[in-house]
């Protein structure tokens, strides 16, 4: 549904991104995520067509974004990271001239206008003067004229921004419902919610793209080992030299540690579940385990390795 190909951007004589390539499947939701000047929202404005690139290809819904730009505009929802709105418009009224401007037949278009207003929870709203709601609402209205169309593909940057929790919460549901009628690609800084929207994520640095697949395998793939954290009330040298030899463990790492406990990370191999010999090892040497869990990776750490390893190997 997107074929992005070599995509470069340059503005005079800096490059803001350099042969950026992906895809997304029909139905897909993927976060697009990198630090901020990575070439998130100049990648984005291009699927838009928005703007122009100096090189490369991209196609939206089997349309090329340069050659068929009207074509594209009318398959796609674009909610910006900065949204244009008319603020001496009440909401209902703009709602309904976005409609028309998206070729809504009239007949169509109240039922439409009503529908995205609840969905994005700002029907309390609909005769308030744009200009005077809050930064939250006026996002909330910015996401409602995306999907106003009912587009094949949505491109949202940063679409929680300025939200509270809850309404993160409520538009985090909205946008997961959106999968396997929409496809969707979304930027944000909020990496939990990432995790818990999107099939499969791309991140970019320093305008490359420098991983992309479905977070399940960036895990395995930047995070090659299980991990497992434990506290224990014991001799710290004995206890440490004690997990290290457990076959298939490959790190102890020390949290906290004093002379006589400690809370360590144990690596082992991935698949490999170390806890019963763990708690074996204990038992035997009569040290009191006080914590025992398997630790999680999370999207966070997997995107703060890849950055950082850029960052290592970089200029």
């Amino acid at each position: 549904m997107i074929e992005v190909q070599r995509l470069t951007k340059c503005y005079g004589p800096i490059t803001a991104i350099r042969d950026v390539s992906f895809s997304v499947a029909p139905g897909e939701i993927v976060g697009f995520l990198g630090p901020n000047g990575a070439g998130k929202s100049t990648t984005m404005r291009i699927l838009a067509c928005f703007m122009p690139a100096s090189s490369g290809t991209a196609r939206v819904a089997g349309h090329d974004v340069f050659a068929e730009s009207l074509e594209v505009r009318r398959r796609i929802g674009y909610l910006p990271e900065n949204v244009p709105l008319y603020g001496d418009l009440r909401v209902a009224p703009y709602l309904d001239f976005v409609a028309e401007v998206k070729g809504v037949g009239r007949a169509e278009r109240r039922r439409r206008v009503a529908e995205v207003m609840e969905r994005c929870l700002i029907t309390d709203v609909q005769h308030r003067l744009i200009g005077r709601l809050s930064k939250g609402y006026r996002q909330r209205v910015g996401l409602a004229q995306a999907i106003l169309g009912d587009p094949e593909v949505l491109i949202l940057d940063e679409p929680t921004i300025g939200l509270d929790p809850k309404q993160i919460t409520e538009i985090r549901s909205l946008i997961k419902s959106l999968a396997g009628r929409h496809t969707v690609i979304l930027s944000t800084h909020i990496l939990p919610e990432v995790s818990m929207v999107c099939d499969g994520v791309v991140i970019i640095n320093k305008g490359s793209i420098v991983a992309q697949g479905p977070i399940d395998t960036l895990v395995d793939q930047f995070f090659p080992t299980a991990r497992v954290e434990v506290e224990i009330a014991g001799p710290s040298a004995a206890v440490h030299a004690g997990m290290r030899a457990i076959p298939g463990v490959v790190a102890v790492q020390g949290v906290t540690v004093t002379d006589s406990a400690g809370r360590y990370v144990v690596e082992a191999a991935r698949g490999r579940d170390v806890r019963a010999e763990i708690f074996a090892l204990a038992s035997q040497q009569r040290w009191r385990l006080l914590e025992l869990r398997q630790v999680g990776t999370t999207l966070e750490e997997v995107f703060m390795r890849v950055v950082a390893g850029e960052e290592e190997v970089g200029p």
